[in-house]
């Protein structure tokens, strides 16, 4: 979805039903969603006009939010060389099918756990949860997607096991955009939430 900031609250309530039970319910009538269905979504600065703060509920609902910035200036060139940026995305050759997809999904997902890592994850989200700079902690579903992701890269490194390193490698990605600071409800830069969340010691 493009700025989904710019989306009434109604609509982006709407969208809560998607995200979390792959479904959508219209006059009555509910009708499944794809296999494998995601929302990816960009999002305008706050401070610009014309835009809405996301609740927190759909917020949690986000795997990752990944700030992009500008490109670089191989990249802008080629961005300013297309006629058309519309017309060539259509033309992209897709890098993997939908079947590939759900099977990467389910590889992920037989990536191993231990009890440990469960604890040190369990243990960042009661360090959110009784630190006096966060006005609200991290929610069970943050903790789910923190291992989610933990598993995904654990995966993307060729590791049939996650390690703590995974965690604290997606650990911002997952965690920044569902923590607020208690003085002004406001964000904390990210090189003092990295610090903050490597307070809590490796099981």
């Amino acid at each position: 979805m493009d700025e989904i900031n710019r989306a009434t609250p109604k609509t982006q309530s709407a969208l809560l039903e998607a995200m979390e039970e792959n479904q959508v319910t219209t006059e009555g009538n509910t009708r499944l969603l794809d296999n494998p269905f995601f929302v990816i979504a960009t999002q305008n600065p706050l401070e610009q006009s014309g835009t809405f703060p996301l609740p927190e509920s759909q917020l949690d609902r986000f795997l990752m939010r990944i700030e992009l910035g500008y490109p670089d200036r191989a990249a802008e060139k080629k961005l300013l060389q297309q006629a058309d940026v519309i017309d060539a995305l259509a033309h992209m050759e897709p890098c993997l099918t939908a079947a590939d997809a759900v099977a990467i999904q389910k590889q992920t997902q037989k990536v191993h756990v231990s009890d440990a890592l469960l604890e040190y994850t369990q243990n960042i989200i009661d360090f959110t949860r009784n630190s006096p700079r966060f006005a609200v902690g991290l929610s069970p579903r943050a903790g789910i997607s923190l291992l989610k992701a933990a598993r995904a890269w654990a995966f993307l490194e060729g590791r049939q096991y996650a390690l703590p390193e995974d965690i604290q490698k997606v650990m911002l990605w997952v965690a920044g955009h569902r923590l607020r600071t208690r003085e002004d409800f406001g964000e904390l830069p990210r090189q003092q939430l990295n610090a903050l969340l490597r307070k809590v010691p490796v099981v």
